[in-house]
């Protein structure tokens, strides 16, 4: 009995062992704000599973997929799929999306006006100075019936693609993470989410005017091509869509970040 009960308890040892023995560990990019506060989550889900998420902040836009070319993090989460596409364009990046993740409307914030309406003519509007999300702040503009955008642009237009300005808006375009402290500098500036909350602002109380919700902009998870279908991979989708990580996010975000699943 005692040979018995002596292997039996090496066995529960073994069994509980096993989830930290074959865990998989990987590094998975992101943006500060809600981009990392929601990866923080779903490392928490995860780790059960057996993945081990380290989650590193990047600073712009641009490093994050240089870094998962490169192979210097396994994954990342914080781009819309127009950026994606317009980096694999511009850069040859053999980059694939694996799951969607949040949409986070961009808003328009002022430090001086209360609305839209007390837009002045001749205002200086700040922009993202990246084509995709450059673009999507004068689209943003377009809809709020402020400016015109030459047909056929797309996703990616540009100031010089303005056809009609009947304000005189002049445009300050800025790396996205300087927008929020560009507004002592502009009249109002159009900015990310994930800056926004990084910044203290709430786009729920604070914006001047919302980006609408059937924006194409969602976000997804990004690994390099054939990791597809690693057991990681599916892990990662898995846990990001997970009961747990959707009641944090609407819980927390309050609706300024909305889930794609």
């Amino acid at each position: 009995m005692p040979r018995l009960a002596a292997f039996a308890s090496a066995l529960a040892l073994s069994a509980a062992m096993a989830p930290a023995a074959w865990a998989e560990d990987i590094t998975v990019g992101v943006s500060p704000g809600e981009h990392a506060e929601i990866m923080e989550e779903v490392a928490r889900v995860a780790e059960p599973m057996g993945l081990n998420i380290e989650v590193v902040e990047f600073s712009d836009y641009v490093i994050p997929n240089t870094a998962l070319a490169d192979g210097d993090i396994q994954a990342n989460s914080f781009q819309h799929r127009p950026y994606l596409e317009n980096q694999i364009k511009d850069r040859g990046f053999d980059l694939v999306e694996i799951g969607t993740t949040i949409t986070t409307p961009m808003g328009i914030y002022s430090d001086t006006l209360e609305s839209l309406d007390a837009l002045p003519d001749g205002a200086r509007i700040g922009i993202p100075n990246d084509p995709t999300n450059g673009g999507r702040a004068l689209l943003i503009l377009q809809d709020l019936g402020l400016l015109t955008l030459e047909e056929g642009t797309g996703l990616v237009p540009t100031p010089l693609d303005i056809t009609e300005n009947p304000k005189g808006l002049e445009f300050l375009e800025l790396d996205a993470a300087q927008l929020p402290r560009s507004l002592a500098d502009t009249d109002a500036s159009i900015i990310n989410t994930n800056y926004a909350l990084a910044a203290g602002l709430n786009p729920n109380e604070d914006t001047i005017a919302t980006e609408k919700a059937d924006s194409p902009y969602v976000n997804i998870i990004v690994v390099r091509k054939g990791d597809e279908n690693q057991d990681w991979a599916r892990k990662l989708v898995e846990a990001y869509h997970s009961p747990a990580v959707k009641a944090f996010i609407d819980e927390k975000y309050e609706g300024s970040v909305l889930t794609s699943w």
